[in-house]
């Protein structure tokens, strides 16, 4: 689960929503372990403020978008840290995501604000995403400290980008993902964006739009992450510049919180 509402803090705007559900079948040695797994998720975009009506919201603001998906995902990993992930999501964008009916909804039943204005989102486009990451062997500071790098990229028609990120943890740390841990972390991740649909309408929809997409965000996210044999839960707070060329991090940039919820049987 992302949401900005969760900060509390009544900002309701940009990159607004995201959920995933996912299963994975775990194949665990004492070096390493190798995941394959599914998953399913819609993510949501609006405009910087759900109440302004469509004559409201500026040219230059973030259109309303619905990215609705599903995939299929390998994951390797060492206890050195190293290791990689592929992963392809098909999906649609625009009306057939049903953002529309599932923010309204939500919104309806927690008593907040509705938003006024997704009559305005971005144009219907069926979508293919191939993504990868690569991590890179941890450098330990000691028993309880550890630092590492990783590189990720899509390509397709709904996102296209490079990212290269650090993570620093600090606490009882494990070797392999599915070992049990606490620690906080830190990370920082500075993305090239190529194309993205939900800022520049759909690839191939050739929807005329005002505003474009920064071509370099940075992301910061500090958070805990707790794992036991059954039981995880991840909780970070996110913040993120702005997307848009057109908007200064004053008003562009987004915050919210991401909780991550773990089960194994």
């Amino acid at each position: 689960i992302d949401n900005d509402s969760l900060l509390l803090n009544k900002d309701d705007g940009f990159y607004t929503s995201g959920i995933q559900i996912s299963s994975r079948k775990v194949m665990t040695s004492a070096q390493q372990s190798v995941i394959y797994g599914w998953q399913l998720g819609q993510d949501l975009y609006t405009a910087s403020d759900i109440k302004l009506r469509p004559e409201q919201i500026s040219s230059i603001d973030h259109p309303y978008a619905g990215w609705l998906y599903g995939g299929a995902y390998r994951e390797v990993s060492d206890v050195t840290g190293a290791g990689s992930r592929i992963a392809l999501d098909l999906g649609c964008l625009g009306p057939c995501a049903g953002g529309a009916r599932t923010q309204t909804q939500l919104h309806r039943s927690i008593n907040q604000p509705l938003p006024q204005a997704w009559s305005t989102q971005v144009h219907q486009e069926w979508g293919a995403v191939l993504s990868g990451d690569w991590s890179f062997s941890r450098r330990g500071f000691g028993p309880n400290i550890d630092l590492q790098p990783r590189l990720k990229a899509r390509f397709g028609n709904i996102f296209t980008d490079a990212s290269a990120d650090l993570t620093l943890r600090f606490g009882q740390l494990n070797s392999l993902p599915e070992q049990a841990a606490h620690f906080a972390f830190l990370r920082g991740e500075l993305k090239v964006v190529g194309y993205d649909a939900t800022l520049q309408g759909g690839y191939f929809t050739n929807q005329a739009m005002l505003i474009h997409a920064q071509r370099s965000v940075g992301e910061l996210e500090l958070g805990y992450q707790w794992r036991s044999i059954n039981y995880g839960l991840n909780a970070s707070v996110i913040r993120r510049s702005t997307g848009i060329k057109e908007l200064s991090n004053t008003l562009g940039a987004e915050n919210f919180v991401k909780l991550q919820f773990n089960y194994a049987m």
